[in-house]
């Protein structure tokens, strides 16, 4: 028997009538808001941050991976509305949640900002929507969390309105994968949630897989990040070793990569950074305790990415007394916040924990990033710091310079030419033979 409700919405997001709503105007909603926009979609896009609401309305970008061009030709042409008014949820008939998923201090899940969203939608809800949670989460939170409480003002789901899961997968700086061409999971709570939400996102993703269930779903997006996250580990564990005993890690990890079959290359760094990797594994380890199930190679993963900074730490407090300096008064140059190579975005950076053990070593801290002229608050971390012009005479008042975030901007080789002494954790020196002995990997 057909679901009249549901004939309703396929037609009208098939002739591209349906209003979209989009909560969360961050790294993963606003792309999605252009890619509606661009397959001829009317887009209403909710943020509780007034001044990213002024900035779209102005057709003006935050972020740095999107021009500012992209924006207001939707907004001029009245395809884009933004609002902090969520009582203007009512007027959407696809709803899509991109809100951020933190960690708590315990490292608990914090589900406040999907709770809070759920209430706005709750508040609005009618027949004939459909609701999608794209926000990381363990598995479970759509139907356990999501949906009793959309429910519980009697409207029916997959017979009144329509409940999906989808993760987003956004790769921020990346140019060759977009939000077009990155395939998309999707799951629905019903066959008729499913139809609905595969149907919405065939319109703007290239490639859309259909999965069992929401859980399948949710599951499907942390087992990327866990797998990342393991190797990360891996490799850097293996770097500390190779570091002990005189060997490369860089030169051994080319050397591997040369296999076609059975290997896939990971890179150490100074640490594990974003708003995911770092993250997302934990709400896995949450959630199996419900099970009575200790995820071991997530936390032992955990515990040495943890560690990778204070590793860091020690290497730039050897490579100071080796040159007869003490870390404490050192001035020390941060090159690069950002969690990744040429994004604006310093979530969970590496960087951040790396200074404040400096800070606590009594070095004096400096930073330079092209992508973050000011450093905000992060959590437990705020240094009231501006990004350094990189000139001449920086370099050469520093004692040390660390390479954390390699960002293409920067001249490396220009760098190495007037800075004393370089910490190296990203392999930015590998062809510089000439200033070998001012290089120390990390």
């Amino acid at each position: 028997m057909k679901n009249k409700t549901s004939e309703q919405l396929l037609e009208k997001i098939l002739q591209k009538k349906s209003w979209i709503g989009i909560i969360g105007l961050g790294y993963v909603g606003l792309p999605l808001v252009l890619r509606f926009c661009e397959e001829g979609f009317n887009v209403l896009g909710f943020d509780v941050d007034s001044k990213k609401v002024a900035t779209l309305k102005r057709g003006r970008s935050y972020l740095s991976s999107i021009l500012s061009s992209r924006i207001s030709k939707f907004v001029r042409s009245g395809y884009l509305n933004v609002t902090d008014d969520f009582s203007r949820l009512g007027e959407s008939d696809c709803i899509l949640i991109c809100v951020p998923t933190p960690l708590t201090e315990k490292m608990e899940p914090d589900l406040q900002y999907i709770e809070k969203t759920t209430e706005a939608i709750l508040e609005n809800l009618r027949k004939g929507q459909l609701i999608i949670l794209e926000s990381t989460t363990y598995p479970g939170t759509t139907e356990e969390l999501v949906l009793p409480r959309l429910e519980s003002r009697g409207l029916k789901v997959g017979k009144d309105f329509f409940l999906g899961f989808s993760p987003e997968r956004e790769d921020p700086g990346n140019k060759i994968f977009t939000t077009h061409h990155i395939p998309k999971v999707v799951a629905g709570v019903t066959s008729s949630c499913q139809k609905v939400t595969t149907t919405l996102y065939s319109q703007i993703i290239k490639k859309v897989i259909p999965v069992s269930s929401p859980r399948v779903a949710e599951l499907t997006k942390l087992l990327e990040n866990i797998y990342r996250s393991v190797n990360i580990a891996l490799v850097n564990e293996l770097k500390m070793l190779a570091d002990r005993m005189g060997i490369d890690i860089w030169e051994v990890i080319e050397a591997a990569s040369t296999k076609p079959f059975g290997f896939s290359p990971f890179y150490p760094g100074p640490g594990m950074g974003g708003h995911c990797i770092p993250i997302d594994p934990y709400y896995l380890s949450w959630k199996a305790r419900e099970y009575d199930f200790t995820t071991r190679f997530i936390f032992l993963a955990g515990e040495i990415n943890v560690h990778v900074p204070y590793y860091v730490v020690a290497k730039i407090q050897d490579a100071l007394n080796g040159r007869g300096k003490s870390i404490k008064g050192a001035k020390i140059l941060i090159l690069g916040v950002a969690y990744k190579k040429d994004v604006d975005d310093a979530r969970e950076s590496p960087a951040l924990a790396i200074m404040d053990l400096l800070q606590k070593k009594g070095a004096v801290i400096l930073y330079h990033d092209p992508h973050i002229p000011v450093l905000p608050r992060f959590r437990k971390y705020y240094f009231k710091l501006k990004s350094s012009p990189l000139t001449k005479g920086l370099l050469q008042r520093i004692d040390a310079a660390v390479v954390v975030t390699d960002h293409s901007s920067v001249d490396y080789s220009w760098v190495m030419r007037y800075t004393p002494l370089v910490i190296d954790t990203r392999n930015v020196t590998k062809n510089m033979k000439q200033w070998k002995k001012k290089i120390v990997k990390a």
